[in-house]
């Protein structure tokens, strides 16, 4: 599995954003809880989900700033 672009994390709408971000934290989560029960074999997987997940957080905060600073502009 390769990295994700960044782009095609832009091009998804808040809804669908919000869902991916949830389902990396599940995601991370279910690999913790193998690791504790010593079933995970691909230990690499950590690495990915937790830069998908940073790269969905990067993104959705961009928009609550952008949305911040149209808000403060309008003003």
């Amino acid at each position: 599995m390769a990295l994700p672009k960044i782009s095609e994390i832009r091009d998804l709408s808040d809804q669908e954003l919000s869902e991916q971000i949830v389902a990396a934290k599940k995601q991370l989560f279910d690999l913790r809880f193998q690791k504790a029960t010593r079933q995970l074999d691909k230990t690499h997987q950590f690495g990915h989900v937790r830069h998908r997940l940073a790269q969905l957080m990067t993104v959705e905060r961009e928009r609550q700033l952008a949305a911040a600073q149209a808000d403060a502009e309008k003003e």
